[in-house]
């Protein structure tokens, strides 16, 4: 439970990074998610690749909305700058923030129905305009917290644990953030520490607006067959007046494999999830090649993963804007109001 604390007490022997952290020093609370849950998964990657990095905690920004996504947060980086914003406005609050101060390293962990349904406006200006942060989504194809209903990456055909088959196309997030201008753009699993923590490592090191889509199955509600985003579920009713979800502990489904290799990821209820790693040689640096290539093989019903697109020449909001080097949060009023014969001044001047 987040109410129970970890032990502050560190082992003496834990190694230390540059800055003079144990890795221990980068996590948050204790999980309250369901055993198995590929967020947690995500949470241990995002730790790995600060403590990695040298990252001082207090330098990062950590945003979030609502949903089972949003609350992962919670569990990383607890000496951390952090905001739980509303329903789908995580991308307007870091854009605010990120404007006030752009000196911290501003993380916006989201997911599928919090980023691709309601905040769905939120995501798409955030990437055009360019704001220098890194974007993951904790994409499962379902509300976690509401029971299970198809998110809006559901894929058309899927069927729920009702058996109702979904008969709306999804949203490739992965292919918007490609179309609207983002300048990394990444899609992993959940499973794959060893591809997934060198993707966050560069989206954090890269600069500018930053996606990474996360395959992360929801092991409560998308464990039946003809899922296409599934792990195991149990659900257990104790008697009509009381009735009670109960999650079966599994252990984590992980996948080892080669670039360039495509490989069937078998899941606890028989369903095979069909993943393709990017080529070694593959050009990440074409924006349209990059968005052929991931739907040419989604049409073969394969998840292309790995580092799809890079701008080498990469600018960022503040940028654009040419906004002063020195963070808005730190000026007094009066270098942030120049006065009314000023305000006159550029008011004549736009009529």
């Amino acid at each position: 439970m987040t109410y129970l604390a970890k032990p502050r007490l560190h082992h003496p022997s834990l190694t230390v990074n540059k800055v003079g952290y144990t890795r221990r020093d980068y996590e948050g609370k204790i999980s309250t998610l369901c055993a198995g849950c590929g967020h947690d998964s995500i949470s241990a990657a995002i730790i790995q690749a600060c403590w990695e990095l040298d990252i001082a905690p207090h330098r990062v920004a950590k945003l979030s909305g609502i949903g089972c996504s949003s609350k992962t947060p919670d569990y990383f980086l607890g000496a951390s700058h952090g905001f739980n914003t509303v329903h789908g406005r995580m991308p307007s609050v870091l854009t605010g923030a990120n404007l006030a101060n752009r000196d911290l390293l501003y993380l916006g962990v989201s997911g599928d129905g919090d980023s691709a349904s309601i905040g769905l406006g939120q995501f798409a200006h955030a990437m055009r305009r360019g704001v220098n942060m890194v974007y993951i989504v904790e994409n499962n194809g379902v509300y976690g917290l509401t029971k299970g209903q198809f998110s809006a990456t559901a894929d058309q055909g899927s069927k729920s644990k009702k058996g109702v088959v979904n008969s709306d196309s999804s949203l490739d997030l992965v292919a918007m953030a490609l179309q609207l201008g983002a300048t990394y753009v990444a899609r992993s699993f959940s499973g794959d520490k060893a591809q997934l923590v060198p993707l966050i490592k560069g989206a954090i090191g890269h600069g500018g607006a930053a996606f990474v889509d996360v395959i992360s199955p929801c092991v409560a509600f998308n464990n039946h067959a003809g899922s296409t985003k599934s792990y195991d579920y149990v659900r257990e009713h104790n008697e009509a007046v009381s009735r009670i979800d109960f999650i079966s502990p599994r252990d984590e489904i992980t996948a080892v494999y080669e670039p360039g290799e495509v490989i069937e990821v078998q899941q606890h209820d028989g369903v095979s999830l069909r993943l393709r790693k990017l080529h070694a040689d593959y050009d990440p640096t074409n924006r349209y090649t990059a968005l052929n290539y991931m739907n040419t093989h989604q049409a073969r019903g394969e998840v292309v993963t790995g580092l799809l697109y890079l701008d080498p020449l990469v600018t960022d909001m503040h940028v654009a804007l040419n906004t002063s080097e020195t963070p808005l949060n730190s000026m007094g009023a009066g270098q942030l109001c120049p006065g009314s014969k000023t305000l006159d001044k550029l008011n004549a001047s736009l009529r």
